[in-house]
């Protein structure tokens, strides 16, 4: 009798032990933040297949679900997969290979990083990128002639942090046969008493970029593994990618199919003649890891270089009003055909003129449509009542709050007291809208998305400066802040329905974080670390 009633213990365990759904994972005792349409909260959640298949309670999930993984988050928090609605993720990867001039402080720092870049690597072409001379005591923009004495013959191309403006000694002007007498539409190519100083503006860039020695197919794939590593280490599980070439797009593809590259990538096709008459033609790409159904555009160059477009002259330079780098019927036909391809249109523009011109084309193409979620990449500048475009669903503000606080400290010298105050409108530009995409056009600024949270919230840099927040009426809210990084961003790919949020059927792509952005002190934000990074259920 008694071992009829053991026998009979024991079938009772089983069987409950049976009723439990198995998954492969089960996280217990977090503090989750589920970021679905009423921003709840939650305990815990089951994984099985790379999905999110169930949220609740630690207690529900353990009576419900049993795993042979089970992560006890000891009370840590928990968020949706980090995206970067704007970066360069690539470009991040190929920077690893060159000098990096981020953070100088003078011209001649960036000459003893330039040495030491050559005594150590033996180049055959010196490229670097990162410097500013807003950042320097002397802000004028440096010249080629030191370069030329040391490097006489060996060429050398330093792009600036912003990407928009180019250093380059003569031997490389010489191989990109740049001379006084050369004339590109779209920048400028500065001179100073009749000669070359070296500094390319915007599109005459292209002609030095066109001499670049082509990695090889190994320094490509290490670009992307190293971007990956750097990235996943911050959080992010999704980027997007704002400029490839079909080459690159079709690496990424490879490697993310043989399961090397798990970053997932909403490509940008740069817009270039090849890359548009293959991808228009082919329609949109899609796969679990990858989608390719946009175009990056530029409308104009950037304020820091004084490239971009505006309405009346630069406050700090007389009679200078900036360049569109694309002429307006090129980029009116190009919206038709982006348009009639079904694509998504993203333009890059700073800008009031720039904005202007590209909202305007946005609201003609798109008349009586719906849902087509075209990109304003960084929407720096807007006046007048251009505000009141965004209240069209079919066009979305992807903006990049780091620029505020890397630009608030000379941002007034080049468009005045008025046009400041629509610079750097993310408030304004999300009431209008109903929802901001946030990137951090890394590596013009620091991968760190938690940076772009806190500069979001605060609108301060890293000291704390300035004390109330720079234009702080435009400051985010926390939880809008995290919606930018995540949900919204999902939407402003078209990837809402799969990702954005720790939902049933969506991708198990979270991260565990060593305390509360959405409660600790602000001044702290900046300190937050990713303990772990979970892309489809599996730490990174």
């Amino acid at each position: 009798m008694k071992n009829l009633f053991l026998s009979l213990i024991v079938l009772f365990v089983f069987s409950c032990k049976n009723d439990k759904n198995e998954v492969d994972a089960i996280i217990i005792n977090a503090n989750v933040y589920t970021v679905d349409a009423n921003f709840n909260r939650t305990e815990a959640f089951a994984i099985k297949d790379g999905k999110f298949v169930a949220t609740g309670s630690t207690k529900d999930i353990q009576q419900h679900y049993s795993a042979t993984e089970v992560i006890d988050a000891k009370g840590q928090t928990i968020v949706p997969g980090l995206i970067d609605a704007h970066c360069h993720f690539y470009n991040l990867g190929l920077n690893f290979q060159t000098v990096d001039l981020v953070g100088t402080s003078s011209f001649d720092e960036v000459m003893k990083r330039i040495i030491a870049f050559q005594n150590e690597k033996q180049p055959k072409f010196i490229i670097g990128r990162g410097w500013d001379q807003n950042d320097w005591q002397d802000k004028t923009y440096p010249n080629k002639a030191l370069l030329g004495e040391l490097y006489p013959d060996l060429p050398v191309a330093l792009t600036r942090i912003d990407g928009h403006a180019m250093l380059c000694n003569q031997a490389a002007l010489d191989l990109a046969n740049i001379t006084i007498d050369t004339n590109v539409f779209g920048g400028e190519i500065k001179t100073e008493k009749g000669k070359l100083t070296g500094i390319l503006i915007d599109n005459p860039m292209e002609l030095v970029e066109a001499i670049f020695p082509e990695p090889t197919k190994k320094q490509q794939i290490e670009a992307l593994l190293d971007a990956q590593k750097f990235c996943t280490n911050l959080g992010l599980t999704t980027v997007s990618d704002a400029g490839l070439d079909r080459q690159v797009i079709e690496l990424i593809d490879s490697l993310q199919k043989a399961n090397t590259l798990q970053m997932r990538v909403y490509a940008m096709i740069s817009n270039k003649k090849e890359n548009l008459d293959y991808y228009l033609n082919k329609g949109k790409i899609k796969t679990e890891k990858l989608n390719v159904q946009s175009v990056k555009v530029y409308a104009d160059g950037a304020l820091g270089s004084r490239g971009a477009a505006l309405k009346q002259p630069y406050s700090d330079e007389h009679n200078h009003f900036g360049a569109m780098v694309i002429g307006a019927e090129d980029y009116k036909n190009l919206a038709l055909r982006i348009d009639k391809a079904g694509y998504q249109m993203n333009t890059h523009a700073i800008g009031d003129s720039a904005n202007r011109f590209v909202l305007k084309t946005y609201e003609k193409t798109l008349a009586n449509q719906t849902n087509r979620r075209w990109r304003v990449e960084h929407a720096q500048v807007i006046t007048d009542n251009d505000f009141d475009y965004f209240k069209s669903e079919n066009i979305i503000p992807s903006i990049q709050p780091t620029h505020a606080t890397s630009d608030m400290y000379w941002a007034e010298d080049r468009v005045g007291t008025d046009r400041i105050k629509g610079a750097y409108a993310y408030k304004t530009l999300l009431d209008k809208s109903g929802r901001v995409a946030l990137g951090t056009d890394f590596p013009v600024e620091q991968v760190n998305p938690f940076l772009t949270f806190y500069a979001a919230v605060a609108r301060k840099d890293l000291k704390g400066f300035p004390e109330q927040g720079f234009q702080k009426e435009n400051g985010l809210s926390r939880v809008e802040a995290l919606k930018g990084m995540t949900i919204w961003a999902a939407y402003s790919n078209f990837e809402d329905q799969e990702k954005g949020s720790i939902e049933i059927g969506k991708y198990a792509d979270f991260i565990i974080l060593n305390q509360d952005i959405m409660d600790v002190e602000e001044e702290k934000i900046p300190l937050t670390k990713v303990q772990e990074t979970y892309i489809n259920g599996v730490a990174q």
